[in-house]
């Protein structure tokens, strides 16, 4: 048995410019946390042909004999294109577990094929980087199913904890951003993050801005300049201990956002959000594209129990957290365990099934 887990993140800036059409052209910045809400994917030999894939995330059960060509179509697409990555095709039954719902924002498509390449590189005895996981996770969700997404969660739920990733055409850069524990406490206490109960539709709002960068949209471009912009100002003041004025940049950000797609928002979210300000709130932003999902909000001191009594009023709940620092990790690898101790001696030839116990 193998266990993997990759960390999902809470983008505080910039996102959007990791999309290749603007980076390539310009250059993206995302900063990120990634918090210790996980992904697990849990690995076991299984007899027979075929591979099996269960998954409480994506509500779905499959099973592929070994003979059918892969088809990146229907749930779950993501496992099934990894695991043609692989060449693994027989002998596996793979479960997926969440620690947060379906369409939360918070990164955990990618977040499922970080842990899974983690996990499957592992068991092929690859040595990968957190980078080539990262890189090769954003390869088969970016190009082979053809998703609108960019790189920055990958990236995050590689190599967790507080980043800025650089986003140019030839490489992605990582900059662990070095926050002293007062700096951290105080940035934790002051993020509160809540599921509004509503999912997402990430992938209209992503393709939209795809499109307006390809037909080079002045809008678009000069949005998508303004949030690298904020990107870069949210770096510089974290590293200050600023943190105020990172509550002011998430509010005009999430203003920019708005005008840009106003899918990002609904009646309901404007409300929540015009709620939370009136108690205290300084800015907040929906996790990820937006269209539902989480509320992730910045609020002094003083203000956080009124933000979190009026959020739990109109019915939102309040996601607990800390921030993860191990990125994508295996927690368990029983062959590599059992390898490292003496095996037995017993009469006649053991196969391996008989030689390890999983």
């Amino acid at each position: 048995m193998l266990l993997a887990r990759a960390p999902v993140r809470l983008s505080l800036a910039g996102g959007g410019t990791d999309v290749e059409p603007y980076y390539s052209r310009f250059g993206g910045m995302v900063v990120s946390a990634t918090i210790d809400k996980y992904f697990y994917a849990l690995i076991n030999p299984s007899e027979g042909p075929g591979v099996r894939i269960s998954s409480s995330d994506y509500r779905a059960f499959y099973r592929r004999p070994q003979e059918e060509a892969p088809v990146w179509d229907g749930d779950p697409r993501l496992p099934r294109a990894l695991l043609h990555q692989f060449g693994i095709s027989r002998g596996l039954s793979i479960l997926l577990v969440s620690e947060v719902p379906p369409g939360t924002g918070l990164g955990s498509s990618s977040a499922v094929a970080v842990a899974l390449a983690k996990g499957l590189s592992t068991l092929r005895g690859q040595r990968l980087t957190a980078a080539q996981v990262a890189d090769l996770a954003a390869q088969v969700e970016i190009e082979e199913l053809v998703s609108p997404a960019g790189k920055a969660d990958h990236y995050a739920a590689a190599f967790g904890g507080i980043n800025a990733f650089h986003f140019d055409p030839e490489a992605v850069s990582v900059e662990p951003l070095p926050l002293g524990p007062a700096v951290l406490d105080a940035l934790h206490s002051r993020l509160l993050l809540f599921f509004t109960g509503a999912p997402r539709t990430v992938n209209g709002i992503l393709q939209k801005q795809r499109q307006g960068i390809e037909r080079n949209d002045q809008r678009t471009l000069a949005a998508l300049h303004v949030l690298k912009a904020a990107a870069v100002e949210t770096r510089e003041a974290l590293l200050a201990g600023n943190l105020r004025q990172i509550g002011e940049i998430m509010h005009d950000s999430w203003q920019l956002k708005r005008r840009l797609s106003p899918p990002v928002s609904n009646p309901r979210i404007d409300e929540i959000y015009e709620r939370a300000r009136r108690r205290g709130a300084l800015g907040g932003t929906t996790a990820g594209p937006g269209g539902g999902g989480c509320l992730l909000l910045y609020c002094e001191p003083d203000a956080r129990d009124p933000v979190a009594a009026e959020m739990r009023n109109l019915g939102l709940y309040q996601m607990d957290f800390h921030f993860d620092f191990g990125g994508a990790k295996v927690l368990m690898d029983s062959k590599a365990e059992a390898a490292r101790q003496p095996v037995p001696l017993h009469r006649g030839t053991l196969s391996w099934r008989e030689a390890y116990v999983f």
